[in-house]
């Protein structure tokens, strides 16, 4: 063996490149994004493991009846054949984690491998802070929250890290909203949930990257996960009612688009969401305006899975990139506004340029001289 030779290293794995097949794990795929997405990616080739709730998928027409034509579009495709044989459905709760490690397991056997986890379900609780600590129901929405936007993801990609980690190659796409920037009136367990769920995903790029893992968090507006899953509300307290409380709340911005969704004379749908009842209900849309809604997303998914060098955070659309420029905008001029007074509470000076703890850290230790 030549000394040229004895230098020689294993190539790091790469993922396929976009002309080449690649590998996917969708969480949701009956939402409208995964739908949309699903029929996208076998148009281009690619490799499908579909995840759908069985409740959903058994119990709920309204939700279920857009995957089922999707299914018979896929039967019925002039490619067919590959089709079916790239697409593989998988019963999937999210929030139990046998049955995540079940399906990543059923998707590695059927085709060797998963290179892309979209991590894609989610659910919206309605109600201020107040309304939602109201009753032992209403806090089980808390929690029920959290098992669904926090606990879920957090199942689906343990359960995948280690196919990633034996062959040193994967990429993880969490879908959120720019609620994961800013706070909003009404959603306050729905934005703390995408908080903490970002704020996992920052702190496990870290430990994932030196096994050539990478984490892409995709940020539509919030329209997008709140008007294609399951929305439910807790009851309304008069103190936040809009007569008396002019916050703008989201149970009466969503109420009113409801209504205007259903497009009849004497609309209904908005009004469960002022029920004196805990009231669970899935917008009436339809299916070209899924269509259109998820376009933009599904798009930029497409684009990023399976990137060499995907972003650690991508914001789909103008209006989102407006919003959360505003929001970061709006931080800086305030830490400018207070930085004396956060300076002033430096114990002892150093003229040494003090070291980070970590990267992603602004703490400083000053050790005395």
């Amino acid at each position: 063996m030549s000394k040229n030779e004895d230098l020689k290293f294993p190539r790091e794995p790469k993922f396929p490149t976009h002309n080449a097949p690649r590998v996917w794990f969708l969480t949701c795929a009956n939402s409208p994004v995964g739908i949309s997405l699903s029929r996208h990616l076998l148009a281009h080739g690619d490799y499908v493991t579909a995840g759908v709730l069985p409740v959903e998928f058994e119990k709920h027409e309204d939700r279920s009846a857009d995957f089922k034509d999707f299914l018979n579009e896929a039967e019925t495709h002039q490619d067919k054949e590959t089709w079916r044989a790239r697409l593989r459905v998988v019963a999937l709760d999210v929030r139990i984690m046998a049955q995540c490690q079940s399906a990543v397991a059923e998707a590695v056997q059927s085709f060797g491998r998963v290179d892309i986890l979209f991590c894609c379900h989610s659910e919206v609780v309605v109600g201020t802070v107040e309304e939602l600590s109201q009753s032992k129901r209403t806090l089980t929405l808390v929690h029920e929250q959290f098992e669904t936007n926090f606990f879920g993801p957090v199942n689906i990609i343990k359960a995948t890290l280690p196919s990633f980690r034996s062959k040193k190659n994967g990429h993880i796409i969490l879908l959120t909203a720019i609620t994961g920037h800013l706070g909003t009136p009404g959603l306050s367990m729905y934005c703390a949930s995408q908080w903490a769920i970002e704020g996992y995903c920052d702190s496990l790029a870290y430990e994932i990257a030196p096994f050539n893992i990478k984490l892409s968090i995709v940020q539509p507006n919030m329209e997008i996960n709140v008007l294609t899953h399951k929305i439910t509300s807790a009851p309304p307290m008069s103190a936040y009612a809009e007569e008396t409380n002019p916050a703008p709340l989201s149970r009466n911005i969503l109420s009113g688009l409801l209504d205007r969704l259903e497009g009849s004379s004497e609309p209904t749908i908005g009004d469960q969401l002022h029920s004196n009842e805990v009231k669970s209900l899935y917008p009436p849309l339809s299916k070209a305006m899924k269509e259109r809604l998820v376009a933009e997303t599904v798009h930029a998914v497409a684009a990023i899975g399976g990137h060499d060098n995907p972003p650690a955070r991508h914001i789909v659309g103008f209006e989102g990139v407006t919003t959360v420029k505003e929001k970061l905008k709006t931080v800086s001029e305030e830490l400018e506004d207070f930085i004396e007074c956060s300076i002033s509470v430096d114990i002892e000076k150093s003229e040494e340029v003090p070291r980070p703890l970590s990267q992603g850290s602004q703490t400083h230790i000053v050790i005395p001289g």
